[in-house]
């Protein structure tokens, strides 16, 4: 079976519950506080591998109790950390996650180790990509190494699918005919838009996500929060595939979006033909993880959603998902497309 590759970033994520965010100036109590393992492109190979897909994840860690949290995490999810190096003299990314109730959050990030990555890493990373494998980028890594992933991954026949998120500010990872699908949020979606000179006034989601595939050359997935996801193809003939996402009352949102895209590369690598089905997979496993406290630990395994999808009456081969799943399988108001980690 075709592999899922990560490069991308790996972190700690230290969480803290308070009742509201503070404003400029002001002290909060919070009501409690946690460490896990996270960073974005971990979350999206825990996705990746519990959706069944072999993966292996290039990255960076330092040589403290985080790095080796992070690496016990990816191990226990079945994840290959052979190209996670160790880094002498750095600490492992630790992200900061203020947890409002009802799953809102904000999110500092400091890279550590993660800032280290080289290309020669990505380079040794990919060595074993073979022609059907996914190669999955996002951009808390240097931005040049996750251009020169792209490229690499390219050169050995891989699919590359670029999460550009947090939104970037360098277009050398968006050149035409680097990438195959690029993974976004509304927010992101602007950000690339603008960042290619394309008009900012194209209007709704839908128009712009078949705006920049047709700048990119690529397939476009958005996700829309509450309006679920819709998707463009280059040519238009998807321009108008839409999956409506399902409602509930989130607990955390931190993995939500990783969950969505690491699912989503599962499903490329396993040969999906139906990209309906896919992204409805995606949004039900992002939906499942909002019920959860964390980042990797909230991520459903693939059991669990085909599960919800049962339960939910979601046949292969339907774009449509009902108001509501079963209470078992609490889904999501947000999932796929939050800002957040």
């Amino acid at each position: 079976m075709p592999s899922v590759h990560v490069v991308g970033s790996l972190n700690a994520d230290q969480l803290l519950e308070v009742a509201a965010f503070p404003g400029a100036g002001e002290t909060v109590l919070g009501s409690g506080m946690r460490i896990s393992a996270g960073g974005k492109g971990g979350n999206q190979a825990v996705a990746a591998a519990r959706a069944g897909a072999p993966t292996t994840m290039v990255g960076a860690v330092g040589d403290d109790a985080h790095g080796r949290l992070v690496r016990d995490e990816l191990s226990a999810a079945g994840v290959a950390t052979g190209p996670v190096r160790t880094t002498a003299g750095a600490h492992t990314g630790l992200a900061v996650v203020m947890l409002e109730p009802g799953g809102d959050n904000r999110i500092i990030v400091t890279p550590g180790a993660n800032a280290s990555l080289t290309e020669a890493d990505a380079e040794a990373g990919l060595a074993g990509v073979a022609p059907g494998d996914v190669v999955l980028l996002q951009l808390e890594i240097p931005t040049h190494v996750a251009g020169h992933a792209a490229r690499a991954a390219r050169a050995r026949g891989a699919t590359v699918v670029l999460n550009a998120a947090p939104a970037p500010v360098d277009p050398d990872c968006l050149a035409p005919g680097r990438i195959d699908v690029l993974v976004v949020n509304e927010p992101e979606a602007e950000a690339v838009a603008r960042l290619l000179g394309l008009p900012e006034h194209a209007a709704t989601p839908e128009e712009r996500a078949a705006a920049l595939a047709a700048a990119l050359d690529a397939l476009v997935v958005c996700t829309m929060g509450a309006r679920g996801a819709c998707a463009a193809g280059a040519g238009g003939a998807r321009s108008a595939l839409h999956v409506p996402a399902v409602p509930v009352v989130p607990v955390d949102t931190t993995a939500a979006g990783d969950t969505f895209t690491g699912y989503l590369a599962a499903a490329l690598a396993g040969g999906a033909d139906d990209l309906a089905t896919a992204l409805a997979r995606a949004s039900a496993a992002a939906a499942l993880a909002v019920t959860r406290r964390g980042a990797m630990t909230s991520i459903p395994e693939r059991g669990e959603v085909l599960r919800a999808c049962d339960s939910s009456r979601l046949a292969p081969g339907t774009a449509s998902v009902p108001d509501t799943l079963d209470i078992t399988y609490a889904t999501t108001p947000n999932s796929p497309s939050t800002t957040k980690d």
